[in-house]
C-alpha cells in the first residue's frame, strides 16, 4: 500500500454532512473539518518529496489540527512534534498523548504575537534540531485552502447554487478556499466571515483570546480578506450560549466555532429570505463536554449569560471596542485599504 493510499484511510471522515436547519439555512457539519486540509498538505508534500518517510512532522496547534495530524501521522508511521500552549485542552492532550504525539507547552507569551509567536518561535528551534522533519504550516501553506475545493463541489451537488457562505475564520484555509471556488460558478455569493474580539485577523488590537478555534494574534497568508463581504466578532459567551441553542434546537452536537457561524448565519438568513446559506461547523463537541457543556464551567465565563447579544451592532471601524456581537461591512477589500495604510497591524 502507497503512502498516500494509506493517508486515504481517513478519506470518509473529511466530509460533512449536510444538515437543513431551518428554510433554506444549511449546516455543513463537520466530523473534524481539519482532517482534509492536514491530509492533503502531508499527501503533496509527500508527492513533491519534503515529507520523507519516517521523518517527523513539526507543527503549531492547539486545537483540531493537531489532532488531525496525530490521526493521519500514526498511520503513517511518522514521529509528530506539537508545539502548543497552556490553552490545550486537557482531553485532547491526552488523546494526542495516547497517538504517539510529543507535546511541548509554552507557557510565556511573546512580547508581540503573543502565545502564537512563541509558539512558532519554539517550533523553530525543534526545526533547527530535526534535521529532515516537515513543516506543514497550516497558517501559510497554499495547499490549505486548495484542500477545500472537496468541499464546494459537495456543496453544489448538495443544494445547488448557494448564495450565501457563513463561517468562523482561524487560519483561512476552509472559508477562503471554499468561498474561492463557490465564485468561480456564483460570482454573487456573499461571504460572512466569524472572528472574536481581541483577533488580529479583520484589525482588532491583539489582545488575549479566549475562545480556541477562532481568530489569532498573528496573521495567517492564508487569509484573502478579498473574499469576505462582512465580517461578525463574537464573544466567548455568545458563541457558547449559540452553541446550546443549536444543540438544543437541532440536536446537532458541535463546538464553539460552530455555535458562532450558527449564529451569525441564522441573523443573516432571517434578513434574506428564500437565500440558500450555508453555515460550516468545523468539529463535533466531545472535546467540549467538561468547559462548554458544563453550567460550572459556564458559571465562571465573563458575561455568562447577561452579556449575550440578541443582535449585532453595526461598528464604524473593526479597531472600534467590542463588548459583544459586532459587525462591519467589509465589501471584499484588502486589510490595507480597510485600515489604512498606517496601521501598525498590517
Amino acid at each position: 500500500m502507497s503512502k498516500n493510499q494509506q493517508m486515504r484511510k481517513l478519506e470518509d471522515f473529511e466530509n460533512p454532512r449536510i444538515v437543513p436547519l431551518q428554510g433554506t439555512l444549511f449546516a455543513a457539519s463537520f466530523f473534524l473539518m481539519k482532517l482534509l486540509p492536514a491530509r492533503f498538505m502531508l499527501e503533496r508534500a509527500t508527492e513533491r518529496g519534503d515529507l520523507k518517510p519516517g521523518a517527523t512532522i513539526c507543527e503549531s496547534s492547539s486545537g483540531t489540527f493537531g489532532l488531525a495530524l496525530a490521526m493521519l501521522a500514526v498511520q503513517q508511521h511518522h514521529p509528530l512534534l506539537l508545539v502548543s500552549d497552556w490553552a490545550l485542552d486537557r482531553h485532547l492532550q491526552r488523546r494526542l498523548t495516547e497517538l504517539g504525539a510529543r507535546v511541548s507547552i509554552v507557557e510565556v507569551p511573546a512580547a508581540s504575537g503573543g502565545l502564537q509567536r512563541a509558539r512558532l518561535e519554539r517550533l523553530s528551534a525543534y526545526l533547527d534540531d530535526l534535521p529532515g522533519s516537515y513543516w506543514p504550516c497550516q497558517y501559510d501553506n497554499p495547499d490549505n485552502p486548495l484542500s477545500y475545493g472537496k468541499v464546494a463541489a459537495l456543496l453544489i451537488d448538495r443544494v445547488g447554487p448557494v448564495d450565501c457562505l457563513v463561517g468562523p475564520v482561524g487560519s483561512g484555509g476552509s472559508m477562503c478556499g471554499i468561498a474561492r471556488n463557490l465564485r468561480a460558478l456564483f460570482p454573487e455569493l456573499h461571504t460572512v466571515g466569524v472572528d472574536t474580539p481581541n483577533s488580529v485577523l479583520f484589525g482588532q488590537p491583539s489582545g488575549r483570546i479566549n475562545l480556541s478555534g477562532l481568530g489569532g494574534n498573528i496573521l495567517p497568508a492564508n487569509v484573502d480578506h478579498t473574499q469576505f463581504d462582512e465580517i461578525h466578532w463574537l464573544t466567548p459567551a455568545e458563541a457558547y450560549e449559540a452553541t446550546h441553542d443549536l444543540h438544543r434546537r437541532h440536536g446537532l452536537f458541535m463546538g464553539p466555532t460552530s455555535g458562532a457561524a450558527f449564529r451569525a448565519a441564522g441573523w443573516w438568513a432571517d434578513r434574506n429570505p428564500g437565500k440558500t446559506v450555508i453555515a460550516l461547523m468545523p468539529d463535533e463537541g466531545h472535546r467540549y463536554v467538561d468547559t462548554v457543556y458544563d453550567p460550572q464551567w459556564l458559571a465562571s465565563i465573563p458575561g455568562w449569560p447577561n452579556s449575550v447579544r440578541d443582535a449585532p451592532v453595526t461598528v464604524s471601524t473593526p479597531a472600534d471596542p467590542m463588548p459583544g456581537w459586532s459587525r462591519f461591512e467589509w465589501n471584499r477589500r484588502t486589510l490595507k485599504a480597510v485600515l489604512g495604510p498606517g496601521d501598525a497591524s498590517i
